[in-house]
């Protein structure tokens, strides 16, 4: 099994140095960028598996750079910012972040926190069991969801399908362009809402009451995730 690859951007070189120092005897593989350029030259350049981005970059904005690089490429993303507010935080997730964390950092919670990101990215639920999420099971064999009343929730094929993908890959973001490959067979195409149509007709039947979505999250720029916890039946 190949080393991982975590492109650190930051502008701060003792900062990169730190990481560096820290990822590689862990069984990491390092590629370093000081700003959008060189992450945008690193990621034409080398198979990254995961990139740690810091939040204030110079003349460069970390989140219009976290927009950027989701809009490029479907990776998972660690933000690393001096920036605590939690305001703040919220943005960088909003942005594509996968996991947020302040500096001044220990370098061993940041190789727990990546771990932690890639382990979601690698797993899968297979495509046989039966998944719980907020009072409702899935039976991803059959394609039937049923709440803990024993209700079935009516959805369609299509709605389904974007459940089970979702399920099958908790808290991974996943891009507007998987899910327009796993619905329709084809890459989305810009002003095309037919995904977000369908995401906010599974929300509607799905969602426990509320103001604001809780188990399907919007990913600016970028798609969705789903933010339940799933568990095997």
């Amino acid at each position: 099994m190949k080393s991982p690859t975590v492109l650190v951007v930051d502008d701060e070189a003792d900062v990169r140095s730190v990481l560096r120092d820290g990822l590689t005897p862990e069984g990491f593989m390092v590629v370093e960028a000081a700003d959008r350029a060189e992450m945008m030259a690193a990621l034409d350049e080398h198979p990254v598996d995961l990139v740690t981005l810091d939040l204030a970059l110079g003349a460069d904005d970390g989140l219009e750079l976290a927009n950027a690089l989701r809009g490029k490429i479907n990776v998972p993303v660690l933000m690393i910012t001096g920036r605590g507010d939690p305001f703040d935080r919220v943005k960088g997730l909003e942005c594509g972040a996968d996991d947020y964390i302040v500096k001044p950092f220990h370098v061993k919670e940041v190789v727990l926190r990546i771990e932690r990101i890639l382990d979601r990215y690698r797993d899968e639920v297979a495509a046989d069991h039966t998944v719980s999420f907020d009072h409702s099971n899935f039976d991803l064999r059959r394609r039937i969801v049923r709440r803990a009343s024993g209700e079935t929730v009516p959805l369609t094929a299509i709605e389904l399908q974007l459940l089970d993908l979702l399920v099958r890959h908790p808290g991974r973001v996943l891009s507007r362009d998987e899910i327009s490959q796993t619905l329709h067979g084809r890459d989305w195409a810009p002003y095309d809402r037919t995904i977000d149509t369908h995401i906010a007709r599974l929300r509607r039947k799905i969602e426990p009451p509320g103001d604001a979505p809780s188990l399907i999250r919007s990913v600016r720029g970028v798609g969705y995730v789903f933010t339940g916890d799933v568990t095997s039946v």
